[in-house]
């Protein structure tokens, strides 16, 4: 077989193009940096854009939380400049004033709805006399909802002749005029005497368990900021131990249920000593037998 010549075979074929150079085919130094930079800068833009949007999102939502203050970056980005009060809703409202209330508040119908810091509203409302907690919150798109929880008369206080409503912490509500709201002291029990207030919950919850003392009661007397002593109707003062109350009023009313003690005519009930019961007889009981209670001529 003849011998084909591989100068033969590429006949009628257009020659290859040499290889370029090696050096020709290796990009430069600074392509490469630049292909470096790109494949971190596109990432690194996607993330800080998608952070940017997270954040201004959740800054927004955390303005409106009930307590919040003011998001200072949903206004810098514009994020709600449009929206405005378009109701006040105010819920738990009964002593408190409405126009101290409102005042306190600090925002109208028609201000921006961003534009005021819900904690120092919350802040300047639970100063006023009657409130005892308060909540501030933004409802979109335009409302404020300002939820109240009041303090509850608990008592009547007297101390140096001046009477005040109390709460159950023994906080004072407000100054009470007898002439003016009769009904509190045909309601709330009266307790007399400096440091009353701080220890009248525990005295009066032992009597609500005993009605048929707590009906003869006319006032508890704070003693030396220590102890109580118990003005009765009939003018009877019982003079209970200190820190024993509760366990001397259930003794004092087994005593009525056995001897019907407190319908004697009696001045003092004194209970302090733990082993023994002191009564001490009204004048008119302690005279002799013939006299009439009279002093003798």
């Amino acid at each position: 077989m003849p011998r084909v010549d591989s100068r033969q075979r590429s006949e009628g074929r257009t020659p290859a193009k040499p290889p370029p150079a090696l050096h020709a085919r290796r990009p430069s130094r600074m392509g490469l940096f630049w292909r470096r930079r790109n494949r971190m800068v596109w990432p690194a833009l996607g993330m800080a854009v998608l952070l940017g949007l997270v954040l201004a999102g959740a800054s927004v939502v955390h303005s409106f939380r009930p307590g919040n203050t003011i998001a200072t970056l949903p206004e810098r980005l514009g994020f709600g400049s449009g929206l405005v009060v378009k109701d006040i809703r105010i819920e738990g409202r009964d002593k408190t004033p409405e126009n101290f209330l409102r005042a306190a508040l600090g925002i109208n119908k028609g201000d921006k709805l961003l534009a005021f810091s819900l904690d120092a509203a919350r802040a300047r409302i639970e100063k006023l006399t009657w409130v005892q907690h308060a909540t501030v919150e933004r409802h979109l798109p335009g409302t404020i909802v300002v939820r109240l929880e009041e303090r509850r008369p608990f008592a009547v206080w007297q101390n140096n002749g001046k009477f005040q409503l109390i709460d159950r912490t023994g906080e004072v509500v407000v100054a009470q005029d007898p002439a003016k709201d009769a009904d509190a002291f045909k309601t709330l029990p009266l307790v007399v005497g400096a440091g009353a207030p701080e220890a009248a919950a525990t005295l009066l919850d032992d009597l609500a368990t005993l009605p048929s003392l707590r009906s003869r009661v006319v006032a508890a007397v704070r003693v030396g900021e220590r102890r109580w002593n118990l003005h009765l109707s009939n003018g009877a003062d019982v003079l209970l131990p200190e820190g024993a109350e509760g366990p001397a009023m259930t003794k004092l009313m087994e005593l009525q249920a056995s001897e019907a003690l407190l319908d004697r005519p009696l001045q003092v009930v004194d209970m302090r000593l733990p082993d023994r019961l002191v009564v001490r007889p009204t004048a008119a009981a302690a005279a002799p037998a013939g006299q009439g209670g009279k002093k003798p001529s």
